[in-house]
């Protein structure tokens, strides 16, 4: 294809485009930031009508703005819609990056940056797929684009623009790169997403901060209450202890989690790369079963009291804690949420009064492999990579890909190019330059596939 050539020719260019995306902070969990969201999506705005794009718009939400833009070569031809999102997560701690997290270098072959990753990088990659396909005269059909700015804060007026815009957004299939691959040696398509469950919890004793010497002792501490109420969602086991819980999870047969565990995995190498000498999960299943199949509850963050510099004798008035639970086929977001919301409550003992708050959410999706969508990414990885990839469960959560399916009635396929490696959402974030335009000549391959 001469769009492969195209590429070729531009990678400084396309490198030098993304490095300025890159730059723009647009945290969207930071109202302070809230000038820079929309800064970026002036800018892929910008960038879309630069290189051919039609009917690129700005749509304004409650929250941050989605940007739109299409180019119809052919109603009788497929129509591919492409979601992305050019939000990132905060960079916090600043002091843990080994270079400004916007202002992105290249070492060893790797952009390091916020966002290099997810989702910026991997966004970008169909736009300038787009590019060389439309300036060589080789799109062979259409293509829609919508990519938000608020999928790091959970979507939440994704949703509603989705559900009012449906014959806009009508498509054959909806393509995704916000994922990762096994490795660069063994390519790989996700093809099961976890849903989520995100809630914050506080804990209220005294109705004031008080000195731990006079009063400790005869009063409820909230933090140790927190910790023990927490502590008690579990059992030895790994499982989660709340009532009904598992009761929609959907069990895999022993092939078929055979064949999951099939993935090249070495599970000495995972423990090195994260520091620890042994792993922990639900009994009975793999390190690949309990990150891909099963359902999972985990504290994101714990505070409460006295956490500065030196010694206060507090005995705090709260303590406050964030849970999250990643959910398997069959557990519905909104469910699970009030049976954790529900359980949490009853469990609070009289000394001390409970506030649960649900966040955002979403449900599991998983995708056929024996959809068209599958059948053309499979081709076009192995086109370009030499390889034929291997179908994985990923235990992160996209929560709009569920309601895709939904409302859109069509599959997606998550054409990720990422690597654990790539640390997304901590310090230090990276993206590899090989993933980045290997990612571009995948797409582009995928295109063609798709529309024969």
């Amino acid at each position: 294809m001469k769009s492969i050539q195209y590429l070729e020719e531009n990678k400084q260019r396309f490198l030098d485009e993304l490095f300025d995306l890159l730059r723009i902070p647009s945290v969207s969990a930071d109202s302070k930031f809230k000038g820079d969201v929309r800064k970026a999506a002036e800018y892929l705005k910008a960038n879309f009508e630069k290189i051919g794009a039609d009917n690129v718009e700005i749509c304004e939400t409650p929250g941050h703005p989605i940007v739109y833009a299409e180019k119809i070569i052919d109603a009788a031809k497929p129509t591919v819609l492409v979601y992305g999102h050019y939000d990132v997560q905060p960079a916090d701690p600043y002091e843990l990056w080994d270079s400004p997290p916007f202002e992105p270098v290249i070492k060893d072959e790797r952009i390091y940056a916020r966002g290099a990753c997810d989702d910026k990088g991997q966004m970008y990659m169909h736009v300038k797929a787009f590019e060389a396909m439309v300036a060589c005269n080789e799109l062979p059909c259409n293509i829609k684009f919508m990519i938000e700015g608020e999928e790091e804060v959970g979507s939440d007026n994704l949703g509603d623009f989705v559900k009012a815009n449906t014959e806009k957004l009508k498509s054959d299939v909806i393509l995704i790169s916000d994922t990762s691959i096994i490795s660069n040696e063994h390519p790989s398509i996700t093809v099961g997403l976890k849903g989520l469950s995100y809630l914050e919890v506080e804990v209220t004793g005294p109705n004031r901060d008080l000195h731990s010497g006079v009063y400790g002792g005869g009063v409820a501490n909230p933090i140790n209450t927190l910790c023990t109420m927490i502590s008690s969602l579990m059992d030895e086991t790994g499982k989660v202890t709340i009532p009904g819980f598992y009761d929609k999870v959907v069990e895999l047969t022993q092939a078929e989690r055979e064949d999951l565990n099939k993935a090249p995995f070495s599970l000495d190498a995972y423990k090195k790369d994260l520091g620890i000498e042994a792993v922990k999960g639900e009994d009975g299943y793999t390190t690949l079963e309990r990150v891909g199949i099963r359902p999972t509850l985990d504290v994101n963050g714990i505070w409460g009291g006295y956490i500065g510099e030196g010694a206060k004798t507090v005995l705090p008035s709260k303590a406050y804690a964030k849970i999250s639970t990643r959910l398997v086929p069959n557990q519905e977001h909104t469910e699970i949420t009030e049976l954790i919301k529900n359980h949490i409550e009853s469990i609070a003992p009289d000394y001390v009064k409970v506030k649960v708050t649900p966040h955002h959410g979403g449900n599991p999706a998983v995708t056929p492999t024996d959809a068209k969508g599958y059948k053309a990414a499979s081709e076009a990885i192995e086109k370009a990579w030499g390889k034929i990839p291997i179908p994985t469960r990923d235990g992160g959560s996209i929560p709009i890909v569920a309601l895709f399916s939904e409302v859109l009635k069509v599959d997606t396929v998550l054409l990720g190019m990422g690597l654990d490696e790539d640390a997304i959402h901590s310090p230090n974030e990276s993206y590899g330059l090989f993933n980045y335009y290997k990612g571009i000549e995948t797409i582009a391959w995928f295109h063609q596939y798709f529309s024969k």
